[in-house]
């Protein structure tokens, strides 16, 4: 059976411009990496757990921020190696400098039986949604063209 994963995509306007907010993943893994890099603010949960209620929490825990309004579904994408997402859109706001992350551990550097912790999101910014599209992770630029979909005057 997949992984399953849930998140929020949140969004905001600036002088009449769309822009959404998405963290970088932490760990020595990512560190180095940043184009197709970014993702939604989500993670696991078990199947016990409502979706919308794991992506609601994730959100807090990757970001130290609750959720400011009515979440809006997106949709569902798959990721590379399988995991199912699902998304919500949220309009809000919240400045990156803010972000407080909780931490996983992981035995590093590799085989040397150290345990090392770090913050599962190491930054988190806003980025129009042309930049967006470069900086998301490829499974999750559909996310994006959903949130557009769904603020389109005509919906």
């Amino acid at each position: 059976m997949p992984k399953l994963g849930a998140g929020v995509l949140l969004y905001r306007y600036r002088n009449g411009r769309l822009e959404v907010f998405l963290v970088h993943p932490g760990g020595p893994f990512w560190a180095k990496k940043d184009l197709a890099a970014w993702s939604i603010p989500k993670g696991e949960y078990d199947a016990g757990e409502k979706p919308e209620d794991a992506a609601k929490r994730e959100f807090q825990e990757e970001t130290g921020f609750a959720i400011p309004g009515v979440m809006r579904e997106l949709g569902v994408v798959k990721q590379a190696g399988g995991k199912i997402v699902s998304a919500w859109c949220c309009e809000g706001d919240c400045d990156p400098a803010d972000l407080i992350s909780n931490t996983f551990e992981m035995e590093w550097p590799p085989h040397s039986g150290r345990k090392s912790e770090f913050p599962e999101v190491d930054r988190g910014a806003w980025f129009s949604l042309a930049a967006a599209r470069e900086q998301i992770l490829k499974s999750q630029a559909p996310l994006l063209e959903k949130l557009e979909q769904l603020l389109s005057p005509e919906q």
